[in-house]
Order: C-alpha cells, then structure tokens, then sequence
C-alpha cells in the first residue's frame, strides 16, 4: 500500500491531466479548444507583426527573395 500512494504521490500531476483529457475527449471540447488555440495564436501572431512591422517586412522579403 505504501508503494501505491507513493506512486499517487509522485504522479499527481500526470493522473489529473489523464483524466481531464479523458473528459475533454468524452464530451467532444477537442474541437473548442482547438478553436481557442488558433484564435490566441492569431491574436499573438498579429500583436508581435504589429509591434515589429520593419523586422517582420524585411524577414519576409527575404523569405520570398530565397524562394
């Protein structure tokens, strides 16, 4: 017994994950939070461009010039 909540112990964190990602998969959020994932990384992509508009116009001319 003490070797089992001495695993529960250690692995906490893993089981909690487990089973919320067992929970997301039975009630079909995957896609939700697929869908929030894009929308953050949009909003993170577009705020970087837009605080680095020179940096990012001269790294893509040379992206397109390498092409």
């Amino acid at each position: 017994m003490d070797n089992f909540m001495n695993f529960l112990s250690k692995n906490k964190g893993a089981i909690i994950g487990i089973i919320v990602a067992i929970i997301l998969l039975v009630l079909e959020l995957d896609r939700l939070i697929i869908g929030i994932i894009f929308i953050l990384l949009g909003m993170f992509i577009g705020n970087y461009v837009q605080r680095n508009k020179q940096t990012v116009k001269e790294n893509l001319k040379k992206f397109i010039d390498k092409m």
